[in-house]
């Protein structure tokens, strides 16, 4: 088991990635750095190698399968994931790492949008996107995280064992905040400064099409993980819209008894319906979702027990 561990995902980053694993070296020396290659045709693994770092492959394409197969095969006491753009200095690794290690942090976030963001990024649109992706996840979850999709962040052991990775793409940081809200982990938020890309390094995150995925995340997530509120919601539309059809209908009714519109009548009575349905529906499966947050604290309980057995192993070789 690694002390530190340091996961660059990476898809062609041949520009930058030589001094983005030669920064976290001389930033945390006694950390192990792995770049995980994501179908490069630039040479990103080759220089990342020759940088020194642990070069890996993940053949899926999409940010959130590489961090799928980033946690499943690394074993350390606390990860630290960045970019491989260049665009988060790895001087703040070690604050971060330590708030994990000595404070027992589950995610600590890089908050990019209290600092330099605003002003470094020149993408218009991007900022508008993460100032609204972060107000609505703040006010649907009711959590305080200052950057919902900065890449640069730090988990402990649990967090990186027990998160279900589902997301394929750029919206896998967006999942990870809801993720730790809705369990109640323990998040933490270090203001870092973000600098823009250097010419010639080109994003990979398309800002309408990225940014509607991540938007459909946040609508799966808040009806998974706040099933009342969801349905809650639709039940209201849906008996406000058969509202409005219906009063017509009954206000021809009482002034001369006769009901002259009988398929608007039965259409309003099934959206009634189905609104009742849908309220009800958010009733079972907010105790569904109840059932599921008692067995993740159950599987985190499983969770710990074998990060102490890879301690004493690690404990033991050392000794040896």
């Amino acid at each position: 088991m690694d002390k530190i561990a340091v996961l660059i995902p990476c898809y062609n980053e041949s520009k930058t990635i030589g001094k983005v694993v030669s920064d976290w070296k001389k930033a945390l020396p006694e950390a192990v750095i792995y770049v995980y290659d994501n179908n490069s045709t630039d040479g990103t693994g080759r220089i990342a190698r020759e940088a020194g770092a642990v070069v890996r492959h993940e053949y899926m394409q999409g940010k959130g399968n590489v961090i799928r197969r980033m946690f499943r095969e690394i074993d350390a006491e606390v990860y630290l994931m960045v970019d491989g753009d260049d665009t988060y200095p790895a001087e703040y690794g070690r604050q971060m790492a330590d708030l994990v290690l000595e404070k027992k942090v589950d995610m600590v976030v890089g908050d990019r949008l209290s600092s330099t963001y605003f002003t470094e990024n020149k993408r218009r649109f991007h900022n508008m996107g993460n100032s609204l992706v972060r107000r609505s996840i703040n006010r649907l979850f009711k959590s305080n995280i200052k950057d919902i999709m900065t890449g640069y962040r730090a988990f402990s052991y649990n967090f990186v064992k027990t998160f279900p990775v589902l997301s394929k793409g750029f919206e896998i940081e967006t999942e990870m905040s809801i993720h730790a809200v809705d369990k109640n982990l323990f998040v933490e938020n270090v203001i870092i400064e973000y600098r823009d890309r250097p010419q010639g390094s080109e994003s990979k995150l398309n800002t309408y099409s990225d940014g509607l995925r991540v938007l459909k995340t946040i609508a799966r997530l808040y009806r998974i993980y706040k099933p009342m509120g969801f349905y809650s919601v639709l039940a209201a539309l849906l008996t406000a819209l058969s509202t409005v059809f219906l009063v017509p209908v009954l206000v021809t009714f009482f002034k001369t008894g006769l009901v002259p519109n009988f398929p608007t009548l039965i259409v309003c009575g099934f959206v009634y319906l189905a609104a009742i349905i849908s309220f009800f529906s958010g009733l079972l499966l907010t105790s569904v979702a109840q059932q599921g947050r008692q067995n993740f604290e159950m599987q985190l309980l499983h969770c710990e027990e074998r990060h102490k057995e890879l301690d004493s192993l690690k404990e033991g070789d050392n000794r040896e």
